[in-house]
């Protein structure tokens, strides 16, 4: 099973939705958050977008990042994802659009089990006035604070604690999609920000080591984005096998991150 993995193209910034291409490299597609927002000057040309890689991929996958709520509410930038789904079960002339809002869904022949969820970091008090005054998320997007992200982290982090230990998941090898970061390991963080002291580290990523869904050995592979830090390794896990951590960003167009390839795939031998 081989998956096309992209992440926090800003389409958005500046607007560029109508000149991007993805070059299909695999049968499947996963859109890892902050490709673009659903602000009412931006939703058509987004969709448009959006419509263009279901007649490219048979099936694309999608993970709401922050930047995707932008000038509206969560409720709404979801809604308009799950419209999108439904649109594209019912025309035989577009893949199928799996908005993956906290969603299990298991690759035909494959033996492999994608769960997605934005992940949604944790943002522990002393942290909370600087996160809320200095993140754009605070602002951007309509009626939303820190007390409903850490909640929202809280349900997306039990959700994945109990798919991972659910017997429907028993028996296959797992990947998760999420846009927010599950590591606070060394390697996956941007070399100008270690050692220092930084209190809003934590809106982009959690340390999630010990958690159920971190550790499982049914977890094989963790895909993320949001920190425009691209990074590819293993963490290990003592006797069970190592937890592959990778991603794929490519940043601000006029900022661009290290590594970024519009054709990486993942592939699950």
């Amino acid at each position: 099973m081989a998956l096309q993995i992209v992440s926090d193209l800003h389409l958005e910034s500046p607007k560029a939705y109508d000149v991007f291409e993805i070059v299909p490299k695999a049968p499947y597609l996963a859109l890892l958050g902050d490709i673009g927002t659903f602000s009412d000057s931006h939703k058509n040309d987004f969709l448009s977008f959006l419509r263009r890689q279901l007649q490219n991929f048979r099936i694309v996958f999608f993970v709401a990042g922050n930047h995707e709520s932008y000038g509206t509410t969560w409720p709404k930038a979801q809604a308009i994802l799950y419209e999108l789904e439904q649109e594209s079960s019912n025309n035989d002339s577009l893949g199928e659009f799996v908005f993956m809002n906290r969603r299990v869904y298991e690759i035909p022949d494959s033996g492999v089990t994608l769960l997605g969820c934005s992940l949604f970091s944790f943002v522990p008090s002393e942290s909370a006035m600087a996160v809320e005054m200095r993140m754009n998320d605070f602002y951007s997007t309509h009626d939303w604070d820190v007390a409903q992200h850490n909640a929202a982290h809280a349900q997306d982090l039990e959700w994945l604690n109990d798919q991972v230990a659910s017997e429907t998941t028993a028996n296959n090898t797992i990947m998760i999609l999420t846009h927010w970061s599950p590591t606070t390991d060394p390697r996956s963080l941007d070399p100008k920000h270690l050692g220092k002291d930084n209190p809003i580290g934590c809106a982009f990523s959690t340390d999630l080591s010990g958690q159920k869904c971190f550790e499982s050995e049914k977890v094989r592979v963790w895909a993320f984005g949001h920190t425009h830090y691209n990074c590819n390794f293993e963490i290990e896990r003592g006797e069970r096998a190592p937890l592959k951590v990778i991603t794929n960003q490519r940043g601000y167009y006029f900022s661009q991150a290290a590594g970024f390839d519009e054709e990486k795939v993942v592939d699950f031998v």
